[in-house]
């Protein structure tokens, strides 16, 4: 089932939070998590006219459930061309459920270096949480059954699919 929810309105709602959350200023930078949180990030990044360059994160290999998951066959590199260290990250993603990918989105980021703060900013914020991992931003809220699943389809045009998975 295709959700109906405006896209580009909850991408709007999400950049004036952040615009009312943060200075952005050079300090700023903002990271999309692979592959939905790139979709929005790189929307968002030109609303917020940021001026360093999109980073990308795939936290394929910082996941702890890989034998639940599997090891996902078409792992790309994280491109983050610049320096962590004392930045504003706004970190992007799709869909917050369990917490686990933010948690091994953050991992991967101190590897690089030493941020400021980190921001996380959701499209979807969905029930469900494993980790105490709440997002600052959030442009909508779902609460789904045990055998629901959201996912942002896309990248053109934007659409979230809401499924049963059993």
């Amino acid at each position: 089932m295709t959700d109906t929810h405006d896209i580009l309105a909850l991408i709007d709602d999400m950049a004036d939070q952040l615009r009312r959350r943060l200075p952005i200023d050079a300090r700023t930078v903002m990271v999309g998590i692979h592959t939905g949180g790139v979709w929005i990030a790189r929307i968002l990044h030109e609303k917020l006219d940021i001026q360093e360059p999109l980073g990308v994160l795939d936290i394929s290999f910082y996941r702890d459930d890989f034998t639940r998951i599997g090891i996902n066959p078409q792992v790309r590199p994280s491109h983050l061309p610049f320096s962590l260290d004392g930045r504003h990250i706004i970190l992007i993603d799709d869909v917050l459920h369990t917490g686990r990918t933010i948690r091994a989105a953050m991992n991967e980021l101190f590897d690089y270096g030493r941020p400021a703060s980190i921001t996380l900013a959701v499209l979807i914020k969905r029930d469900g949480r494993e980790l105490p991992i709440e997002a600052n931003v959030v442009a909508l809220s779902m609460s789904l059954g045990a055998n629901e699943q959201v996912k942002l389809c896309g990248p053109e045009p934007l659409a979230l699919e809401v499924r049963n998975v059993t």
